[in-house]
């Protein structure tokens, strides 16, 4: 059925006198739920349906978006779509990509692993992780709750180029959220699971073990003087740290002149040793795709390669931008992995001997035009390589050019719940502003 709307609104774009026509369909069906404190608090279903098209007549564009997949809904969508085209001023770059880009051919990348579980199923399983959370000690004194969704897509884009492909992907996922009390202090933290496939999810007495941890280990946080110290982003944080390089090396910003990484091809950005790279057809991962937004075949790359800058993040559009090669990152990276060169966090404890152990962060301090890095943060104090205490009320500050080429060590503790893979990472030295 989804082909069948591709199809219709690319051919009737064409007969409308459209110079070339894209579309994207997506349909999602699940549930949600949560449980807090015994109760089921909230229980929704969820059936979601979008189609985006865009037309070009003579390298003018227009697009529309709706939920209304009936024929005639589609009809009059890319009318309309074809009326802003006409009104647009062209832009010489503007269109569909180079044929011999697209995904004619690709691998299945078990995406796709429906699970046959009831509401009532999950529920039960809801409150078996809460409980145990709840008994596991006598300061967690109360719960903000645990979560559960599970979700099927069906994703098909087509163009007037021939091609159309799709791929089904699927998304399941727990969480588990606590407030413990302790010495006049109350703090909050969680934990959480998901993956591609049910049977990869974490069991729920590790889920509500490592909720209770987390959180048992932030009561009575201190804050601390304001100086520079070294800094491990623990690696549920590192992942964010990649995120605002790859922000810095996306088509967008660099042919807009704002990214701190413009024109910085083949320079040396981090130590030597380390390597970025991205795995798009890895079975199963959480950011796997056959193709990107624009239907070009998406392919494993290096975009940091013995500390240099080798690779942008292109698309079609930036790509032509800054004529240059398109790299298949219409829409973002696919499961970025940096390379690591230690053991775990407690490893790297023990390398740093004295410092700051960042585990979580707040605020959006970063200027990715400048790479001026400011950002809220707790976590915990190192001293002798071992955590003395919690901390918190201190903020973490620097220069991304900086903070990247003084990286010390990666740890091998590699967190896959996301589309970016790292293990914590140590950083030489950084700002703390504390009291």
């Amino acid at each position: 059925m989804t082909q069948k709307r591709i199809t219709q609104a690319i051919t009737l774009a064409k007969s409308l006198g459209a110079t070339a026509a894209e579309a994207s369909v997506s349909v999602s069906k699940g549930f949600s739920l949560q449980v807090r404190m015994g109760e089921i608090e909230t229980l929704e279903y969820h059936h979601d349906k979008h189609l985006n098209v865009t037309v070009y007549h003579n390298h003018s564009q227009g697009s529309i978006s709706t939920t209304d997949l009936r024929p005639e809904a589609i009809e009059e969508g890319v009318a309309k779509a074809l009326q802003i085209a006409k009104l647009t001023e062209a832009d010489p770059l503007a269109g569909l990509p180079d044929k011999e880009l697209l995904a004619s051919d690709y691998p299945d990348l078990d995406l796709s692993h429906p699970w046959d579980i009831t509401p009532e199923t999950a529920t039960e399983l809801a409150l078996e992780c809460e409980t145990r959370a709840r008994k596991a000690d006598k300061r967690i004194s109360n719960s903000e709750g645990v979560s559960f969704s599970t979700q099927k897509t069906d994703y098909v884009y087509g163009n007037s180029l021939g091609f159309i492909g799709s791929f089904p992907n699927t998304s399941h996922q727990l969480s588990c959220a606590l407030v413990a009390s302790g010495k006049g202090d109350m703090q909050r933290d969680s934990s959480y699971t998901v993956a591609r496939d049910p049977s990869d999810l974490w069991t729920i007495n590790r889920l509500a073990d490592e909720a209770v941890a987390h959180t048992l280990q932030r009561l009575n946080p201190r804050s601390l003087s304001t100086q520079q110290a070294p800094i491990i982003f623990s690696k549920e944080v590192a992942s964010g740290l990649l995120g605002h390089f790859i922000a810095a090396i996306r088509g967008g910003a660099l042919y807009r002149k704002a990214s701190f990484l413009t024109d910085q091809l083949g320079a040396k950005i981090f130590p030597d040793w380390i390597n970025i790279s991205e795995n798009p057809h890895l079975l199963k991962g959480l950011g796997s795709a056959p193709f990107d937004s624009d239907g070009v075949k998406t392919v494993a790359k290096n975009f940091i390669e013995q500390g240099r800058l080798v690779n942008y993040a292109l698309g079609t559009y930036s790509a032509r931008k800054l004529n240059m090669k398109n790299t298949g990152n219409s829409g973002g990276v696919h499961n970025l992995t940096i390379s690591s060169n230690a053991e775990d966090l407690n490893a790297l404890i023990k390398q740093m001997d004295k410092g700051l152990v960042v585990t979580e962060l707040m605020g959006q301090g970063i200027n990715i035009i400048t790479g001026d890095y400011s950002r809220g943060a707790s976590g915990f104090w190192v001293e002798n390589g071992v955590i003395q205490h919690p901390v918190h009320q201190i903020t973490i500050a620097g220069n991304l050019r900086d903070i990247f080429t003084r990286i010390l060590a990666v740890g091998n503790d590699i967190d896959t719940r996301g589309n970016i893979h790292s293990g914590s990472i140590l950083i030489e030295q950084m700002m703390i502003a504390g009291q």
